[in-house]
């Protein structure tokens, strides 16, 4: 079996960007290797043109190209052409990509595609009741109307994808994104940075990152010695129209609680376990996903995380048991539950073995990686 992903995002030094779309591809292609299934990537809008191998994975940097007219169509054709050319060559059976801007729509591909959910510009609009570009859900619509079938990586994201695309004969399957939980393992939870706070994503409104100020000052009310790191790609403000939503935090923090913010921006992905482990507590108030990699991995790590509690993330953690689930704008709560963290080590330790315990029950990319191929298999063999 040959299978290959088309993305925006992948880690790896040559890539110019990477999130969660690109880390949990990763994390399948890695355990597709080890079940011996030949795996392609393709990442389109890159500065270059390049062939890259790793780790068994064959890794096809696609260039970006601007068009005076109709760029947005001339270059989908482009990305089509290439795929197709390595199609044929290497005899790829399954082509997967996201749903994020429809990048599959007018692209006439040689093999059955599969659209996985990470997460639709028409997703998101709708949870953050925000008006979306026309443009943007007919983009994101041709391109469902041309998938044979959909990946989900919850039930939740699942379900608000079918009605808002009015998907009706085709198959949605729920499979989780999944971690090599070899690589993601800390032998000493108990040692960490006391009243240490992390954050890790992108700082953008949807990710409720404009609550933290907030959520923050009521903490140190209590707990004066409390300090926040902040480590992702800082962004524009769809709201504000704000080139810096980083900007737009710092006004809101006071001056003294400002003192004890730490923004780091980007990091290396391979440098980001060193922050989870050294964290007393991780915080993902987000208002918009479709399951949240970062949580994950900081469970994964033994961490105790305080989550938004929308949909998606009920399919992740038990409340009060393997995490705590609340509402972003819930700030007294939320800043309770941080503070009761902070002033209980056992409970953190605690909570965070129940993590670990969940993750490898529910996230285990080498247990997933089944259910993937299994899917796969029916595709390529015309039974969906």
């Amino acid at each position: 079996m040959h299978i290959a992903f088309l993305t925006p995002e992948f880690p790896h030094p040559q890539v110019a960007y990477a999130a969660g779309i690109g880390t949990s591809i990763k994390n399948l292609t890695t355990a597709l290797g080890n079940e011996n299934i030949k795996v392609t990537v393709f990442v389109y809008g890159q500065k270059k043109q390049e062939i890259l191998e790793e780790n068994g994975v064959t890794i096809h940097l696609i260039q970006n190209k601007n068009y005076k007219l109709f760029s947005w169509f001339f270059h989908r054709k482009y990305i089509q052409n290439y795929v197709n050319s390595v199609i044929k060559k290497e005899k790829v059976e399954l082509l997967e990509a996201p749903d994020w801007t429809g990048i599959t729509a007018f692209m006439n591909l040689d093999v059955p595609l599969v659209i996985r959910f990470h997460g639709s510009d028409t997703y998101f609009c709708h949870l953050e009741n925000r008006k979306q570009k026309r443009k943007n859900f007919w983009f994101e619509k041709l391109a469902i109307n041309q998938a044979k079938a959909f990946i989900s990586p919850t039930k939740f994201t699942g379900e608000i994808s079918k009605k808002l695309f009015n998907i009706k004969e085709k198959e949605i399957i729920t499979i989780h994104n999944g971690l090599d939980l070899d690589n993601f393992e800390n032998q000493t939870p108990k040692e960490f940075e006391k009243n240490l706070i992390l954050y890790i994503g992108t700082l953008i409104r949807k990710k409720g990152v404009l609550e933290l100020p907030e959520i923050f000052r009521k903490v140190r009310n209590d707990s004066p010695e409390a300090k926040l790191v902040l480590i992702g790609t800082d962004s524009f403000d769809i709201k504000t129209g704000s080139k810096s939503t980083w900007e737009l935090m710092k006004d809101l923090f006071t001056e003294e609680d400002l003192k004890n913010v730490n923004y780091l921006g980007k990091i290396p992905y391979n440098e980001i376990q060193t922050y989870i482990k050294k964290a007393n507590i991780c915080v993902f108030p987000t208002f918009a996903e479709t399951l949240g990699m970062v949580t994950i991995e900081s469970m994964a790590m033994k961490k105790a995380v305080v989550n938004s509690n929308i949909g998606w993330a009920q399919e992740i953690i038990v409340d009060e048991e393997s995490g705590y689930l609340v509402y972003p704008s819930n700030h007294d709560l939320y800043s309770n539950r941080i503070i009761q963290l902070l002033k209980n080590n056992s409970l953190c330790q605690e909570i965070g073995e129940k993590a670990r315990i969940r993750v490898e029950s529910q996230f285990d990319s080498n247990k997933l990686v089944k259910e993937n191929v299994e899917f796969y298999k029916k595709i390529i063999n015309k039974k969906i």
